[in-house]
């Protein structure tokens, strides 16, 4: 069992806790080269973290060449920490050290069986929500997802244009297409988006299988094992899968409740790191619904080209405002070319097309392009066609028109519920737009608790603990309505009111306990 503790108080961040302490135990001797380290998941499980904190620790020791992971392995001690750097970012004693111990279990066969886990490259991905969630909750009124109601999807208009695209260009669909996409489908992409300022005379558009696999090929392209990327904190759990698979160090900067992220941690941040992107989501930010002001926009602009780190601007939820005025996107306002832009149809309309898209400069388009080649030659040309289509004849505006007014209500409707039914202590965020709630219970509460105690009652929710990178508030819960009428959505809030007022009534009468308790020691 290793030494380490943890401080959460210290404004030293977690993961440098970890690096410093093994680091130190290499020097002191107590970990020497082979020996083996557990895993991010185990030790994150056992030290009760995220697993991407760890996960940051070995990217950065990793980098200086005092560990290394073998597939299918493990994680191995192979140096003493400040050696000298060799032609590849090793140290000497990395270089010079002895191929590691196999480790007591082989990861070939026992039995007569292959052990799969021992030959898998990456270890398992962190929780998600589906294994907080069994089988039997599927049916429960459901705030867990942010997405369009498939109740709602415009079918016979989508299958007319399919229709049509299939009887007249079927044979050229059907072939092999160009990886950066359907050419109809970038042509109408690029008028629609130049109205928003967003295709510059620059920019040029690469086609993907959605906002995950932008974030994908952008950490491919820009990013090596030990490189800085800075997010958003709290984040959408995809972001953070996308880079932990890159053996990057990812680094948080805090969003403030109904303010978006924090100016000056970005700022902090980029002073004292190399930070090789930034990833934003300015408008309706998943978990926490929350906006960038115009303001903000233009210093986090001033930010990166002064430190002239790229912005990775999330564009998906833009297009969902149901109130106030828009705002312009880091894309249309960006003037030093610093600004990549993904989007995708997800979020629009039909998430089972997979269709999304990238917009940058044309040598950042090339080699994302090339990447793609790599990974799947080119996104499935039936959806481009069959999306191109869509929007030519207007579907996607009519649509988007209609989708508003629905989740104008759903929203109206969510917020409504909690003034209604949650106690004074619990806050959450009034979006303009998007698909979810942020909500906030009072400091020693934890959302687990809440939602075993919901599922029992037909409800479930997206504890905010699965959205953090660092510093998790387990206090904090996410609220996806989109996929809810108003009926449930007041029948699912009524039910989280009343386990949230008799935890908040709890917690109470623990604190009175325990004021009395010090009392009466106090009058000893």
């Amino acid at each position: 069992m290793l030494p380490l503790q943890i401080q959460p108080e210290s404004r030293i961040p977690i993961y440098a806790q970890l690096r410093d302490q093994l680091r130190a135990l290499v020097r002191i001797g107590q970990l020497a080269p082979g020996d083996r380290i557990p895993p991010s998941r185990e030790l994150a499980a056992r030290l009760g973290v995220h697993r991407t904190t760890v996960a940051n620790a070995y990217a950065e020791l990793e980098s200086e060449g005092l560990i290394r992971g073998h597939v299918g392995r493990g994680t191995f001690i192979c140096g003493q920490p400040n050696g000298a750097a060799g032609a590849n970012g090793a140290s000497a004693n990395h270089a010079a050290s002895p191929a590691p111990a196999s480790p007591a279990i082989s990861p070939a066969k026992t039995n007569g069986a292959i052990r799969w886990d021992g030959l898998f490259a990456e270890e398992r991905a962190e929780e998600t929500l589906d294994r907080l969630l069994p089988t039997s909750a599927r049916n429960a009124i459901s705030f867990t997802i942010a997405r369009p109601p498939e109740n709602l999807f415009p079918l016979d208009d989508f299958r007319r244009c399919c229709n049509a695209v299939l009887r007249h260009r079927g044979r050229e669909i059907l072939q092999q297409g160009q990886t950066d996409g359907y050419p109809a489908l970038r042509e109408v992409l690029g008028e629609w988006l130049r109205t928003d300022g967003i295709v510059g005379p620059q920019d040029h558009i690469l086609i993907t299988d959605g906002c995950q696999q932008g974030l994908d090929l952008l950490a491919r392209v820009f990013l090596r094992p030990g490189d800085t990327v800075l997010l958003e904190n709290p984040t959408y759990p995809g972001a953070l899968a996308a880079f932990s698979s890159r053996h990057v160090r990812a680094i948080g900067a805090t969003v403030r409740p109904d303010a978006g992220v924090d100016l000056e941690a970005i700022g902090y941040a980029l002073e004292r790191n190399r930070v090789k992107l930034i990833v934003l989501m300015p408008d309706f930010q998943n978990p926490t619904g929350t906006t960038l002001s115009l303001l903000d926009r233009r210093r986090i602009l001033e930010l990166a080209e002064r430190y002239r780190v790229p912005i990775v601007e999330d564009h998906i939820y833009a297009h969902l405002r149901v109130s106030g005025q828009p705002i312009p996107s880091l894309k249309a306002l960006d003037r030093a070319g610093i600004v990549i832009q993904i989007d995708s149809l997800s979020k629009l309309a039909f998430p089972g097309l997979r269709v999304g898209w990238c917009i940058a400069p044309e040598a950042v388009i090339e080699r994302l392009r090339l990447a793609k080649q790599a990974a799947d030659l080119h996104t499935s040309q039936l959806s481009q066609a069959c999306a191109a289509e869509f929007i030519r004849r207007g579907l996607l505006a009519k649509h988007l028109d209609r989708m508003r007014g629905v989740y104008r209500s759903r929203l109206e409707a969510t917020i409504e519920a909690l003034e209604r039914s949650m106690p004074e202590e619990i806050h959450w965020s009034t979006p303009e737009g998007g698909m979810c709630v942020w909500v906030t219970l009072p400091p020693g509460l934890d959302a687990v608790e809440l939602l075993v105690r919901a599922r029992e009652r037909g409800v479930i929710f997206a504890p905010g603990r699965l959205f953090f990178l660092d510093h998790a508030q387990p206090n904090t819960l996410r609220l996806g309505f989109a996929e809810l009428n108003e009926r449930r959505i007041a029948r699912g809030v009524r039910i989280l009111g009343e386990l949230a007022t008799e935890q908040c009534r709890r917690s109470r009468r623990g604190r009175s306990s325990r004021n009395g308790d010090l009392r009466a020691v106090t009058l000893v």
